[in-house]
């Protein structure tokens, strides 16, 4: 018969009774450990906004690790673009998004809130200088600066005769502003208030009237949990003082009282689009995208004009026997190949204007010339290349023999190399036709409402991303495809030989 071991009857209780427990602690927090991307725009500040090491900072990002810390999850902060923040959301890439985003009666039919964690409003931003425009009804037919999708962009398009220019970001528009291209910005009003304050950007002022009384939410996909862990963790932060400490960090002042529940009700979700309302969706876009698609083509016309000519003088230039004329078109072509298209648009349109007028000078940029000179100077040193391959490829012989002929150095470049070089360009040359083509894309980053700017505006009334983005690619594939055929046809009448075979045909 077994004796019994007291000892080892009571470790075994030990063991089973400290599993019970962490059983039960499992099921009464099931969130401890669990980690959600959380989508921000970093171009915000003081809400969100890179520091110099390059970290996340501002009052939204120190909140929601609050919340994170409070509801014992762990946070994954994501950059995202203000306009792609709420497609990310349905597209569930995220969790939940964090980023100044206003509680709007269409946005709640898209994607559910939190209980609002902030109170802001529109402010309208205007030179110091400016002493016309004192109030809302005053921008009648002015031009006014906004950061799509938001809803200061909304709130401009109520108004009579109005230009607007969208930019990616909040301080592009001011930026536009202080270099003189618009007469006002409609922006939430902290941000502007810090971007005056801080000294960043100088000559700017606010009418003293806030336009909207707004709240920020927290936002998450339809029907998400992960609401209600957000929700609690920042019902705790409000009540146990972290939300003041972070407000007065930020703002100097004490924070207003909030809501307990969103000002709008989170709608139940409708389920997915049906076939039928994509259709509707792109079809509906298409004229719009059209008027786009005519900017992109001229855009693409124009700058590939102005950088055939200046390619060509580049690429001659770069054969010079004068060394240092040889090395300025290489180094013009080593910069251009070498810098981002996407920098050297914002350097042209934004940081010329503001280096000249810090000097003293008055000068703006209109987009279109701006994007244009953009565009063609990139494009030249890519051409310039071309040209230089295609001039080499040419036969010395036949540069001796028109020399012998009693042509000078211009004239065997104009009537006998040249030529012939240029048909062998055509096929290089359709191939950066057709790269420009999409690369004008780059060019709404200053506003300019060509097919992709056309696209994002549409966006940011319906949050339809997969419709107009198909939309936008096929009509981006025609227009390749229509320019290949062109240059094929061009190559084909360049060519004697081919010209021959094919009318003998």
């Amino acid at each position: 018969m077994a004796k019994f071991d007291l000892g080892r009857w009571l470790r075994w209780c030990v063991v089973v009774g400290f599993s019970c427990l962490l059983l039960v602690g499992c099921a009464v927090n099931p969130s401890a450990g669990k980690t959600l991307r959380i989508a921000t725009e970093p171009a915000f500040p003081p809400f969100e906004f890179q520091g110099q090491g390059g970290e996340l900072q501002g009052f939204s990002i120190d909140l929601m690790n609050a919340i994170a810390s409070s509801a014992n999850f762990k946070v994954d902060f994501q950059s995202l673009p203000f306009d792609g923040i709420i497609p990310a959301l349905k597209g569930k890439t995220v969790d939940a998004a964090i980023s100044s985003i206003t509680i709007t009666q269409e946005r709640a039919k898209t994607i559910d809130f939190s209980r609002p964690y902030f109170k802001a409003g529109l402010a309208i931003a205007i030179r110091t200088d400016n002493q016309n425009i004192t109030s809302f009804e005053s921008l009648k037919n002015k031009k006014i600066a906004v950061q799509i999708g938001t809803t200061g962009a909304a709130k401009a398009k109520s108004i009579p005769g109005v230009q607007i220019r969208s930019f990616d970001s909040a301080p592009l528009a001011l930026q536009e502003l202080s270099n003189g291209n618009v007469d006002a910005v409609i922006n939430d009003a902290p941000v502007t208030l810090y971007a005056i304050n801080t000294g960043n950007l100088q000559g700017i002022k606010i009418v003293q009237q806030l336009l909207t009384e707004e709240f920020y939410g927290i936002a998450t996909a339809k029907n998400s949990p992960n609401l209600v862990l957000i929700n609690n963790g920042l019902d705790r932060v409000l009540k146990n003082g972290t939300y003041s400490q972070i407000y007065r960090k930020w703002f100097k002042t004490e924070p207003p009282s909030l809501p307990v529940k969103s000002p709008l009700e989170n709608k139940t979700n409708a389920g997915a689009p049906k076939i039928l309302t994509s259709i509707g969706v792109i079809l509906q876009a298409f004229p719009t995208l059209l008027q786009g698609a005519l900017v992109t083509l001229q855009l693409t016309i124009l700058s590939v004009v102005f950088g055939l000519i200046g390619g060509s003088l580049i690429g001659i230039v770069r054969l010079s026997h004068i060394a240092p004329v040889r090395w300025v078109a290489r180094a013009y072509v080593d910069f251009f190949r070498g810098t981002p298209l996407l920098l050297q648009i914002f350097i042209i349109y934004f940081g010329l204007p503001a280096i000249l007028q810090e000097l003293g000078l008055t000068f703006t940029f209109d987009r279109l010339t701006a994007g244009v000179i953009a565009l063609s100077l990139n494009s030249a040193a890519y051409i310039a290349e071309i040209v230089r391959g295609g001039i080499q490829s040419i036969e010395s012989g036949q540069a001796e023999a028109a020399q012998s002929l009693g042509l000078n150095s211009v004239q065997i470049m104009s009537y006998v190399i040249f030529p012939q070089a240029f048909r062998r360009m055509i096929p290089p040359l359709g191939n950066e036709f057709i790269g420009l083509l999409k690369d004008t894309s780059l060019v709404s980053v200053i506003g300019f409402e060509e097919l992709v700017r056309k696209g994002q505006l549409i966006i940011a009334d319906n949050y339809r991303v997969f419709e107009i983005y198909v939309d936008i690619s096929v009509i981006y594939l025609c227009l390749t495809l229509l320019s290949s055929q062109a240059f094929s046809r061009l190559e084909v009448w360049m060519n004697p030989v081919k010209r021959h075979k094919r009318y003998d045909t």
